[in-house]
C-alpha cells in the first residue's frame, strides 16, 4: 500500500512540473500596428411628436428653439411622425514611417430622412427612392501632431469643445459632464489647437478662424482659447479658462442666408439674444473668465460624484449709433449619487443658471451671456442633463430643437434644474430612467411671464449586444406663462399647445 501511494505522489509531482512548463502557452506574434483605425456610429430614430415646422424648406434641419424662428409650431391636431438615420465614420491615418508623430483624422457626416429625396446634393437629404443623393458632410479633417507622448497638436477643421481634455481620446460622457459642457462651445471649426499634458496638470491653447469672408478684409471672426486643469487629488479637480473672441465680420459668412453674429438673422432662427444694430456695421470684442471643477462625475470612483462651472462673459459692441457693454453671468451644479451597484443605478441632480436683460441694448448693456451659438447652427450643445423639450436632447439627426435652446434663453437668462434616476433592471443589459425638470426666465418678456415650463419623461434601454442600444423615449413638456408673450410663441395670441414626443432609437458604436 506504501508503494503504491509513493508512486501515485511522484505520478502527482511529475504532473505538476509538466503543467509548469511552456507546454500550453500561447503563441506570441508580433504584429505591426494597423496604419488605418475605424470607429462608425450608426443611429436610426423613427419620431412621432406634435412638434414641426411651417416652413417646407426647413424640413431636412430645424435647429433651434420652438416656436422661434425656424417655424417649430404645435398642436392638437399635428402630428409629426418619421424616420431618420444617421452614420458617421471617424478614420484615422498614421503612417508606420512617422511611428505615431503624425496622424491624419477625419470624420464625415450622413444624414437623412426617411424618402426624404433622391437625384440631387446638399446636407442632411436624401433616401428617397432610387437614392443617389450627394450628401457626405465633413465633421473633421486634421493633422494631429505628436512630437512627444504628452502633446498634440491638431491643425485643421478639427473639434471647438469647452472642455480641456483631448477630443480624439475622451468618451463622450467626459466631455458633455466635465468642463463646460459643450454649453459654451461644442462645434467644429477650424484652426490649431494643442494639449500639454503633465502630471496632475492639463495645459490647452487653441486659436480659431470661425469666418474669413474676404481675404483682404478685416471681415473676419477670430476665437481664442486658454485653460488650464489641475488635480487636487486623485479624485476632484479645478480648472480655469479664459476666451477671446474677435468680431469684424458684420454678420457676413454664417449659416445659409442667416448670416451669422451679433445682429444676424441667426439669432432668432437659432433662440439666443439679437443686438439689433439694424444695418449698422459693428465691431465686437468678447471675452469669457471661468473656472471648472468635477470629482467623479461618472460615479466610477465612489458614491457621490459632482461637476459645475461658473463663467463671465465681458467686452463691447460698438456701431455707429451704439455702445454696448457686455457682462454676464453663469453657472451650472451636478449632484450625482450612486445607490446601487450596477453602473446604472444612481440619481442626479442638475442646476444651471445664467444672468438675463431688462432693457436690450437701449440703456447701452448687454447683462446677459453669450455663446457659440450666436455664431453658428448649433455652435453649443447642452444636452446631458437629461431632458427633452425643456432643454435638448442628445440623441438627434436633423431635428434639434427644444424651448430653451441656448442657456442665454434668448438673452432673459434661466433658471433650471433636473431631477433623474436610472435603475439596471437586467444588469448593464436592461434599463429604466425617468426623468422630472422645470425652468424659470429670469426676465420675463413683454406680455408674458417667467415659469417657461415643465417636463417629465421616460426612457428604456435594452442592449442586445456591446455597444448597440435600443432605446424608448416618451417626453411632455408642460408650457408655462413665458410662452403668453407673442415675441416668444411665435405671433400668436394665445399660448401654444404643450409639446410631447415618443421616439425609439437604435444605436450601434462598431469599432
Amino acid at each position: 500500500m506504501k508503494k503504491l501511494l509513493a508512486f501515485y505522489l511522484i505520478m502527482s509531482f511529475g504532473f505538476l512540473l509538466a503543467q509548469s512548463t511552456n507546454e500550453f502557452a500561447e503563441d506570441k506574434n508580433d504584429r505591426d500596428k494597423d496604419e488605418f483605425t475605424f470607429i462608425g456610429y450608426y443611429f436610426i430614430r423613427s419620431e412621432a411628436s406634435n412638434v414641426a415646422p411651417t416652413n417646407e424648406f426647413l424640413k431636412g434641419q430645424v435647429v433651434g428653439r420652438l416656436f422661434g424662428g425656424n417655424t417649430t409650431v404645435t398642436g392638437k391636431k399635428k402630428l409629426s411622425s418619421y424616420t431618420e438615420q444617421r452614420f458617421i465614420p471617424l478614420i484615422a491615418y498614421s503612417p508606420r514611417l512617422f511611428d505615431g508623430w503624425a496622424k491624419m483624422r477625419m470624420s464625415f457626416e450622413f444624414d437623412w430622412t426617411w424618402g426624404d429625396a433622391n437625384y440631387g446634393a446638399g446636407g442632411n437629404f436624401g433616401g428617397g427612392f432610387g437614392a443617389d443623393f450627394v450628401n457626405m458632410q465633413t465633421q473633421n479633417l486634421f493633422i494631429e501632431f505628436r512630437p512627444q507622448k504628452n502633446l498634440f497638436i491638431n491643425a485643421g477643421l478639427t473639434r471647438l469643445f469647452d472642455n480641456i481634455n483631448v477630443p480624439s481620446y475622451t468618451f463622450t460622457n467626459v466631455l458633455v459632464n466635465t468642463g463646460y459642457r459643450l454649453a459654451f462651445w461644442g462645434s467644429d471649426a477650424t484652426g490649431i489647437a494643442s494639449h500639454y499634458l503633465l502630471p496632475n496638470q492639463r495645459f490647452k491653447a487653441g486659436v480659431y478662424q470661425l469666418y474669413e469672408n474676404n481675404v483682404d478684409h478685416n471681415d473676419d471672426v477670430i476665437f481664442h482659447e486658454f485653460d488650464y486643469e489641475y488635480d487636487l487629488d486623485i479624485v476632484n479637480s479645478i480648472g480655469f479658462s479664459f476666451w477671446y473672441l474677435k468680431d469684424r465680420a458684420n454678420g457676413e459668412g454664417g449659416v445659409s442666408i442667416l448670416g451669422q453674429g451679433l445682429s444676424s438673422g441667426l439669432s432668432n432662427y437659432n433662440g439666443v439674444f439679437n443686438f439689433n444694430f439694424g444695418n449698422e456695421s459693428y465691431k465686437a470684442d468678447v471675452f469669457w473668465l471661468g473656472s471648472h471643477f468635477h470629482g467623479n462625475p461618472l460615479l466610477n470612483q465612489g458614491r457621490f460624484g459632482y461637476s459645475g462651472f461658473g463663467i463671465m462673459n465681458f467686452g463691447s459692441a460698438v456701431s455707429k449709433s451704439h455702445d454696448v457693454d457686455i457682462m454676464g453671468y453663469a453657472g451650472n451644479l451636478r449632484l450625482a449619487y450612486k445607490y446601487g451597484k450596477n453602473s446604472n443605478d444612481f440619481v442626479a441632480l442638475d442646476g444651471v443658471f445664467s444672468t438675463g436683460d431688462t432693457e436690450n441694448i437701449e440703456d447701452g448693456k448687454y447683462t446677459g451671456i453669450l455663446t457659440g451659438n450666436n455664431w453658428t447652427a448649433p455652435g453649443a450643445v447642452f444636452f446631458s442633463h437629461g431632458l427633452y423639450l425643456l432643454l435638448p436632447h442628445g440623441n438627434v439627426v436633423n431635428r434639434f430643437n427644444a424651448a430653451v435652446i441656448d442657456i442665454q434663453n434668448v438673452g432673459y437668462g434661466l433658471t433650471a434644474a433636473s431631477l433623474t434616476g436610472s435603475y439596471d433592471i437586467i444588469p448593464n443589459k436592461f434599463k429604466a430612467k425617468i426623468g422630472l425638470g422645470s425652468g424659470l426666465s429670469n426676465v420675463s418678456p413683454f406680455e408674458g411671464g417667467n415659469m417657461v415650463g415643465s417636463e417629465i419623461n421616460l426612457n428604456l434601454l435594452y442592449r442586445p449586444k456591446v455597444f448597440m442600444d435600443l432605446e424608448l423615449h416618451l417626453a411632455y413638456l408642460k408650457l408655462g406663462d413665458f410662452f403668453d408673450s407673442p415675441l416668444l410663441n411665435g405671433d400668436r395670441t394665445s399660448r401654444p399647445e404643450d409639446p410631447w414626443t415618443a421616439f425609439v432609437t437604435m444605436k450601434w458604436i462598431m469599432f
